[in-house]
């Protein structure tokens, strides 16, 4: 019996790795000769470029980079299995777990040190580049990205333009004749299933700003300073940046991606996916288990348990999800495209248990999950 485990992280309490490693565990305690596939997923957030070297049989390499506040730091970036495609994660570099809650700023805060990382896997030799842009701390709409790429950015007296969202405010003029050349040469993929625009109301600064600490008058200068970059872009480029569809994300970073890079932004889980050749590792497979911290209406758009299923679908494969919270009618399984779902948790418990006993529940319910399946399938 092949079984294809393929879940995202439970956030904040087990890594899908880990979920992959109890759920392997349990498997084997009801059907010792199974083959087990372990292939962590991700939606593009944090934890894609980790999860997707280790699915693909890829490597990390780590580099040194600068971190949103300008200090030096160790990140990673990784090569798939293939040996051509660099992932970057954003939250590598420039990601919110990187500063202390009181260190929050995005008026100053620099996506610098994600630009430094794919400088890095150009160094390299990569030409095929995904960038995963989850748990970013910036709102400088890739100001600090494309500096590290060569873009020269003035002030209207010709000074070199500031770090962070808020200095966009001053911006000028810019030059990108100086981007590095190599970009040309290369391939970029943005992982992201933000669709907010750059600017407005539904824009990066008012919907995503608050979270990176921005108080509502910051957010309103942080808007207008977007603005005004979408303006000095149009009259030097005749691009309109501001309502690319998904141009919000990471702080305007997608807008800056699509813009000056040529990148394409698709579904996160389409580029995972797509990238460890997932629907080729999973089609014989005779039950795929998957899953997510919370199973509800949201699981339907573009989520991984979603992904998971239309990847398979056309084999008939069973599909089971397993989850931290069930909130999804059991009539909306057919429309998602699972056998059934399970919430790991066996009773009522504080978040503090959960998060601690997500792996021994997750290996209890799987043995009971694969008992009945044993007994209908007749399996030994």
């Amino acid at each position: 019996m092949k079984i294809v485990v393929a879940p995202d992280s439970f956030k904040g309490s087990i890594s899908a790795r880990d979920i992959c490693l109890a759920v392997k565990k349990a498997v084997h305690q009801v059907v010792p000769d199974a083959q087990v596939v372990e292939i962590p997923l991700a939606d593009g957030g944090e934890g894609t470029m980790e999860n997707m070297v280790a699915a693909s049989g890829g490597v990390k390499k780590q580099v040194e980079v600068t971190d949103p506040l300008g200090r030096r730091i160790t990140a990673e970036y990784g090569v798939l299995g293939d040996g051509e495609t660099a992932v970057i994660e954003m939250a590598q570099s420039s990601g919110l777990p990187l500063l202390q809650e009181h260190e929050r700023n995005p008026l100053i805060t620099t996506s610098f040190g994600t630009g430094e990382l794919i400088q890095a896997a150009l160094d390299d030799g990569y030409r095929k580049i995904i960038v995963g842009l989850g748990g970013s701390a910036t709102n400088d709409a890739g100001l600090g990205m494309l500096k590290a790429l060569g873009v020269r950015f003035y002030k209207k007296d010709g000074s070199p333009l500031d770090e962070g969202g808020g200095a966009l405010l001053d911006l000028h003029t810019f030059d990108e004749s100086t981007l590095d050349p190599r970009i040309k040469e290369s391939t970029i993929v943005v992982a992201c299933d933000v669709t907010n625009p750059l600017c407005g109301p539904n824009g990066a600064s008012f919907v995503f700003g608050p979270q990176k600490g921005a108080t509502k008058e910051m957010v309103t200068k942080l808007d207008q300073a977007l603005n005004h970059f979408a303006e000095v872009v149009h009259k030097q480029k005749n691009v309109e940046m501001s309502n690319i569809i998904g141009g919000g994300a990471a702080g305007g970073l997608g807008a800056a991606l699509i813009t000056f890079l040529g990148a394409e932004l698709k579904s996160g889980i389409e580029v995972v996916m797509e990238g460890i050749q997932f629907t080729e590792k999973a089609k014989d497979a005779d039950l795929v288990i998957t899953g997510e911290g919370r199973l509800d209406s949201q699981t339907l758009s573009g989520k991984v348990i979603n992904g998971v299923c239309n990847a398979v679908k056309e084999y008939d494969i069973p599909v089971i999800a397993l989850c931290g919270g069930l909130s999804l009618p059991a009539n909306k399984f057919d429309e998602l495209g699972i056998l059934s779902a399970f919430s790991i948790v066996p009773g009522p418990c504080t978040l503090e248990e959960a998060m601690k006993q997500a792996d021994r529940w997750i290996e209890e319910r799987v043995v009971a999950i694969l008992r009945l399946v044993k007994q209908f399938k007749n399996i030994s």
